[in-house]
């Protein structure tokens, strides 16, 4: 009789159904994959730089960071405080109140980019709890008679400074749509002098705008309903100061971006340009003149670099996304990779140096020279492109770079500009003296 050592097909089906079945199981737990998911963790490759850029110190706000160790616990009483201005204001019972955030919890939930793994009643608590707070503090910062003459934020220990730089954190935001739906309760609190602030954006900009290179809100911006959050606003208002050239944003044919150092080599010559303008660079190639807008060393680079990552976290269609605050990241790290191009920056006032940075050099390159840090652009539609090409085919030139050496060591004062051409004078003088002296006399 002949053994088979051949598995029957029921014996294979029966070994592996209990692992297959577990999986499957695996399946049903998954979290609903949204077109609303809007607020990211920053991918690790930028985050590696500095990771207090991305964390919040003192306060957190949505679920991503709740109840995280190094936070202010002081600040967890005093969002329950705001909470009960909060419902004094809108009088509108906290039940009432639930119920607006209970009947979002899904489309709230699809906003975060992982899976929040709180129970719903917690849930809702944390979203209420700190809804209400940044509605608070953008109220009592921009009304007075909102703040008690007590109110530990606003008056000593001075907190607002460290809840400010928390509020513009990629990783530390709330939904703008649930923030609109409780602030509307709040609108007939409002001073009449208001008329001004009629949504929560428009709140939210007088909060953020010193900032901002803008002095007034666009009304485009102002009435979207698409702005996801205050990342997302930021983004916005800085767009709104890109140069209108429809052509810009293609390929980028070279990554190497030449520094400030190795542009001055060459006889490049740097040039301040107004705020205003904030991304509007410009390379003159029959001049050699690169023209770069003014901005502050400080927290301004911070919301950039917050932006940048909302950017690199949300858009990345290559054929369609030109990647604008990613390009301009991209274009200042390869201008600035050292101490000496910092230097250049604030050498021509392009950089101002703000009094919350050191004045050590070393210092003050750290917000720029890791800028691009991680960061991918769209190499496709590159928004800088046509300068970088234009800057390294000028350093491509041996001309430009003969002419930069001359001047720099024998024309850069007076003097040696004196010396030099006394030199010259005197060599054509030895040369005529010589021929002459070579021709016989008649």
């Amino acid at each position: 009789m002949e053994t088979s050592n051949e598995t029957a097909p029921n014996d294979i089906e029966n070994q592996y159904t209990p692992l297959a079945n577990s999986m499957r199981k695996e399946f049903t737990t998954l979290s609903p994959v949204s077109s609303s998911c809007c607020i990211y963790r920053v991918p690790e490759r930028i985050r590696c730089v500095n990771e207090k850029l991305y964390t919040p110190q003192a306060v957190s706000i949505g679920p991503l960071h709740h109840g995280r160790k190094g936070l202010n616990p002081i600040l967890d009483e005093h969002k329950q405080r705001y909470l009960k201005d909060f419902i004094a204001r809108t009088k509108v019972s906290l039940e009432d109140h639930i119920k607006t955030i209970k009947n979002q919890e899904e489309r709230l939930r699809c906003c975060y980019a992982e899976p929040i793994k709180y129970s719903s009643d917690e849930f809702v608590r944390i979203i209420l709890v700190d809804a209400a707070f940044t509605i608070e503090v953008l109220l009592k910062d921009k009304f007075d008679d909102f703040v008690d003459e007590n109110d530990r934020i606003f008056h000593k220990p001075l907190m607002l400074h460290d809840i400010w730089k928390d509020m513009w954190l990629i990783e530390n935001q709330l939904p703008l749509f649930i923030l609109e739906d409780l602030f509307e309760a709040c609108k007939t609190s409002l001073p009449s002098s208001s008329h001004n602030i009629t949504s929560i954006i428009s709140l939210s900009f007088e909060f953020f705008k010193h900032l901002l290179p803008v002095e007034k809100l666009d009304d485009n911006v102002k009435t979207s309903k698409s702005v996801a959050h205050f990342v997302d606003l930021f983004k916005r208002v800085f767009e709104i100061h890109l140069p209108l050239e429809p052509k810009a944003g293609g390929e980028l044919k070279s990554v190497n971006i030449p520094s400030l150092t190795e542009l001055q080599q060459v006889g490049v010559q740097f040039k301040a340009a107004s705020r205003e303008n904030k991304f509007g660079i410009q390379f003159s190639t029959s001049n050699g003149t690169l023209t770069i807008p003014r901005f502050p060393l400080g927290y301004e680079t911070e919301i950039i670099r917050n932006v940048v990552a909302f950017e690199q976290c949300h858009f990345l269609n290559t054929a369609t996304d030109t990647l604008y605050m990613s390009s301009y990241a991209f274009f200042m790290g390869g201008l600035v990779k050292t101490t000496k191009d910092v230097e250049l920056l604030v050498e021509y006032q392009i950089a101002e140096v703000v009094k919350v940075l050191v004045s050590d050099t070393s210092e003050r390159s750290a917000p720029l020279n890791t800028i691009s840090t991680g960061v991918n652009p769209n190499f496709h539609k590159f928004y800088y492109d046509t300068i970088c090409e234009d800057l390294n085919n000028y350093c491509s030139k041996p001309w430009h770079k003969w002419k930069a050496n001359l001047k720099q060591n024998y024309f850069n004062t007076p003097w040696a500009s004196i010396s030099v051409i006394a030199a010259v004078v005197l060599l054509i003088l030895t040369f005529i003296q010589t021929v002459f002296s070579m021709i016989p006399a008649t």
